[in-house]
């Protein structure tokens, strides 16, 4: 570790963001991230009296020289940036103030044990408001940090803290973060004497078993692109709440822009039903300039200096990997009615299947890979059809209207025409404002013209109008549904053809308004649901294929 210097008032005031203790989850974050800068590949935190009583982080890191040890504790003073005001300007660590034990001092009583693998002995300092004391000690490599009796000087401060309870159970949030997003270390919490959480070095999906339990691990997809890595979960893992979805920048954890959010939900588009959110882990890499940590006190919410480009790659990283993988759900477990059966493993295609029969004509009973595939014909033929339709607007000039047609527009679409009118011309729709809240349509998509659907013209403007992100998306899937085959009008022969269509489709696994176009029951599932054991049992085709994710 470069020697600790501090920095001069001009580069001191940059930086200068507000209170950086204010409870003990702030100084559990701040030692946090000095362990990590420190290169550590082992910490365990302790706390006692929900971190009143004492804060405690050990690590394995580079610790501090004895040259150094004693400005530790010192206001701005930090290896970590150049005395120097550019280097605020590109900051590559966690912390970087220089506040963090000096900020503890303030409100406690800190004692520092460190010592660099190459240095014999260690030192200890010990510090209490501006008063620093340093000796000699003997201690493993490594830094631990303890901070006891928080607030005691300041009673006004000890009494709007809160509870112990909800102290500890904001710290273990707070360090299951930094497990999700730095997976391949060591993680220990232990609270009055108890062990709260602990994480051995994995991946990604080790880190999802160790935070919300193998249950969800084992349904995530692994995500890498350029710039994002981490996992994100399968459709059928979803919550209505966006408290599961989890991003860094740089290694550090924070409070993702509602842009980044949406990103991910726009990467599953109609995998997705409407107001549900996935489970995701997503480590995001932006060069240090293009970022700024330094907008926030805790430093949870850094600005982005291309959020829409930084938004985009994330979002083309989640479709990719959901598209990689088979996203079929796994159909009801026959008994008893309330229980379900695990989703499948994942393989890399949709599955040949063979028709074997019509069910009240409109499911297809299909068999493929040793398993039960009921396919909702309505839905795959829907998913079909759009994705048709996607191919040929593009593939053909659009149709002018013989005599342009004039529709009402509310003036809520009216300001969504000025937005969207170049996009929708784009791909063969122009609509032009003729004033008093009327417009002209003058051309449609070829494609879409020689539909019989009722209605035609005012369903593809009231579509592109909409409040959906992704005007030509909604179009599509309204226009799809009308023509896809409904209940009555299926036979074998249709069958056959919805099951083709289906199999060439790019995401066959949903329609366009993410309702699941096929399900599964595995023979092993049937033959549990009979009471039957021996070969019957054994895991096919999928199942055999998953291991531990079933």
């Amino acid at each position: 570790m470069p020697d600790i210097h501090v920095l001069p008032p001009h580069v001191a005031r940059l930086i200068a963001a507000g209170e950086v203790v204010s409870r003990p989850l702030d100084v559990v974050r701040e030692l946090v991230e000095n362990a990590l800068d420190a290169g550590a590949t082992r910490l365990e935190v302790d706390l006692e009296g929900g971190g009143l009583g004492l804060v405690r982080v050990r690590d394995n890191g580079s610790g501090i020289p004895a040259a150094s040890a004693g400005l530790a504790a010192r206001r701005h003073a930090t290896s970590k940036l150049a005395p120097d005001a550019a280097s605020v300007d590109a900051v590559t660590t966690l912390g970087f103030r220089g506040e963090a034990l000096w900020a503890a001092a303030q409100a406690g009583e800190v004692q520092l044990v460190t010592r660099p693998a190459a240095q014999v002995g260690a030192c200890e300092v010990r510090a209490c408001g501006d008063e620093v004391e340093v000796s000699r000690t003997s201690a493993p490599a490594g830094t631990t940090v303890s901070v006891r009796n928080l607030f005691a000087r300041l009673p006004a401060r000890l009494r709007t803290q809160a509870p112990a309870a909800a102290e500890v159970r904001e710290v273990t949030a707070l360090l299951g973060r930094y497990v999700l997003h730095h997976p391949g270390l060591y993680w220990r919490l232990c609270v009055d004497g108890d062990v709260r959480l602990t994480h051995a070095p994995g991946d990604h999906r080790g880190a999802v078993a160790s935070v919300y339990g193998p249950l969800s691990a084992n349904r995530v997809l692994t995500v890498v692109a350029d710039g994002v890595r981490g996992v994100v979960s399968r459709p059928e893992l979803t919550r209505a709440r966006r408290d599961r979805m989890h991003f860094s920048v740089n290694g550090r954890p924070v409070l993702a822009p509602p842009e980044l959010e949406r990103a991910v939900i726009d990467g599953f588009a109609e995998l997705l039903p409407a107001g549900a959110a996935p489970l995701c882990v997503l480590d995001l890499t932006v060069a240090p300039e293009d970022h700024n940590p330094n907008v926030h006190p805790a430093k949870q919410v850094v600005a982005l200096a291309d959020l829409p480009g930084v938004a985009a790659r994330v979002q083309a990283a989640v479709a990719a990997a959901l598209a990689s993988h088979p996203l079929a759900r796994a159909v009801p477990a026959l008994i008893p009615p309330a229980e379900t059966a695990s989703a499948g493993a994942a393989n890399d295609s949709f599955p040949a299947l063979t028709l074997l029969g019509v069910y009240q004509e409109l499911y297809l009973l299909a068999q493929g890979e040793g398993d039960l595939w009921i396919v909702d014909a309505h839905a795959a033929h829907e998913r079909a059809l759009f994705e048709q339709f996607g191919r040929q607007m593009t593939a053909e000039p659009p149709t002018e209207l013989p005599e342009p047609e004039l529709l009402h527009l509310t003036p809520e679409q009216l300001a969504r025409l000025h937005e969207r009118a170049p996009e929708l011309q784009g791909w063969g729709l122009t609509i032009e404002d003729f004033g008093a809240g009327l417009a002209r349509l003058r051309t449609v998509p070829a494609t879409l013209a020689a539909l019989d659907v009722p209605r035609l013209h005012e369903q593809i403007v009231e579509a592109a109008l909409g409040d959906g992100p992704d005007p030509r998306r909604d179009v599509l899937a309204r226009l799809a549904c009308a023509p896809a085959l409904k209940a009555g009008m299926l036979d074998h022969a249709r069958g056959e053809g919805v099951l083709r269509a289906l199999a060439a489709c790019e995401h066959p696994w949903a329609c366009p308004h993410g309702r699941p176009t096929v399900l599964r029951l595995s023979e092993r599932d049937l033959a549990h649901s009979f009471g039957r054991r021996g070969v019957r049992d054994v895991p096919r085709g999928r199942d055999a294929a998953s291991g531990p994710a079933r």
